[in-house]
């Protein structure tokens, strides 16, 4: 309700023009006020399921030499890195998750650097890096052909990139409901999309996959399907 008769009068002289654009700018700002301090500690929360653990396990200990990790979160896999990794380098576009994994990487962790920035412009010299990790992060970049052809570039001739995503399922039922699912699961998922072929892309930026696991982890079909697997630059 107008708090006096001069503030009605006011929001009455509003064309149609500026009433919508009034409208949409609070919403922007009430959405990006979701984006960048809701959905990241959401993100932390959800992730840290145990379901998670033999994943980030068998993928990031199998990590050696100089690591970079694209969208390290709030640092969930730093724990499951071994000895043979000499420097993590951490890349995310979110300052709060980084923020939590600097608290995490103060831990007894490979001596860890972290970078506030996008996976479709990594800032790392070409062929510099022994290992690339994604963990559930490739469905969320919005260039993801464009974020996985950096990756190539920044890894040496003989590095690996290790993954384990989320993605398309080989059920037409299954995918019917995914692709029914994304549009509104971007908005409320940091922008998380769960119908992207993820081996396809992989493949498609110039990698040759040497190996690729896939098949469902406990819970709801259309987001639950996994792609785990090693490949190299090809």
């Amino acid at each position: 309700m107008c708090e006096t008769v001069r503030n009605c009068r006011d929001l009455a002289s509003i064309d149609a023009d500026q009433s919508v654009t009034l409208h949409l700018g609070n919403q922007g700002r009430t959405m990006g006020f979701y984006q960048d301090h809701i959905v990241p500690h959401l993100i932390s929360l959800a992730m840290r399921k145990e379901t998670f653990a033999p994943y980030r396990r068998r993928t990031v200990s199998a990590a050696s030499g100089r690591v970079l990790e694209i969208g390290i979160g709030s640092g969930l896999n730093l724990p499951f890195y071994s000895a043979a990794v000499g420097q993590v380098i951490g890349i995310d576009p979110s300052p709060r998750l980084l923020a939590m994994a600097r608290r995490a990487g103060q831990g007894p962790a490979p001596e860890a650097t972290f970078i506030e920035g996008s996976a479709e412009a990594i800032p790392v010299a070409t062929g510099s890096i022994d290992t690339v990790v994604t963990t559930w992060t490739l469905c969320s970049i919005p260039d993801v052909a464009g974020a996985l052809r950096e990756m190539r570039r920044v890894l040496k001739p003989d590095g690996r990139l290790l993954f384990v995503e989320h993605g398309r399922a080989p059920e037409p039922g299954v995918r019917a409901w995914q692709e029914r699912l994304t549009p509104l699961w971007r908005r409320i998922g940091g922008g998380c999309h769960l119908n992207r072929a993820i081996g396809d892309l992989i493949a498609d930026a110039g990698f040759r996959v040497e190996r690729l696991d896939t098949g469902y982890m406990r819970g709801p079909r259309p987001m639950t399907y996994m792609y785990e697997g090693i490949a190299r630059p090809g």
